[in-house]
């Protein structure tokens, strides 16, 4: 296991990560933590490493994008001196090049999405014990679809700033797809990006996993 006793992870990104939490901490009230798979990881690290006493904090924020991380990086992951910080963020900025497409102002570039979240990154590595980068994913198992292959795109420009920055790497368009070859998408995501209560424990397992949880600890 990864973490250490004590040790503070935040959670932050879009309304993926958000799910309802509470607002503006995120923390200590019961539901803080939303209903998705921030609040799984959470349960499930208290049940099983309650030892550990790991403190999750979740700073998700519905429709973001990596501009809106930028503006707020400095107070919900700076100032909050987290041990560990889990970032997902690029959904809505592939999303709003094709469901607003006319609202060109909105739209986050590929070139803008690396630039700034390298920026983030190497601001938060300083002080940061270790970066998890989740890439962003759309549950359509046609990689030929507009919106699928762009985010797959998006998705490796978070891979290449995980190896060329140290941060850990989950590719959780790589587990959902796994899911996909038994579940129709509207199974897992209504939508095809906010994710079922399957879908959630889709992402907590994979974020688990990568930090050496063990499913076997009694």
């Amino acid at each position: 296991m990864k973490l250490q006793k004590g040790e503070k992870l935040l959670f932050i990104g879009d309304s993926v990560t958000d799910c309802e939490r509470a607002k503006p901490e995120g923390e200590e009230l019961p539901g803080s933590l939303g209903n998705g798979y921030v609040s799984f990881v959470d349960g499930l690290l208290q049940a099983v490493y309650p030892d550990l006493g790991v403190r999750v904090v979740n700073k998700g924020i519905n429709g973001h994008t990596v501009r809106d991380l930028k503006s707020r990086w400095q107070e919900d992951v700076l100032e909050q001196k987290p041990d560990w910080l889990a970032v997902m963020i690029g959904i809505n900025d592939v999303w709003r090049q094709y469901d607003t497409p006319f609202i060109t102002d909105e739209h986050v570039s590929i070139e803008e999405y690396e630039k700034t979240l390298r920026k983030l990154v190497t601001e938060a590595e300083t002080s940061v014990k270790k970066i998890v980068l989740l890439s962003p994913f759309y549950l359509e198992p046609n990689e030929k679809d507009l919106m699928r292959r762009t985010m797959d795109e998006y998705g490796q420009v978070v891979k290449k700033i995980a190896k060329d920055t140290g941060c850990l790497f989950i590719d959780t368009q790589a587990a959902f797809n796994k899911v996909l070859e038994d579940l129709y998408p509207a199974a897992l995501a209504w939508d095809r990006v906010h994710p079922s209560t399957a879908g959630h424990m889709v992402l907590a397992r994979s974020f688990l996993n990568e930090i050496g949880f063990d499913w076997n600890q009694t």
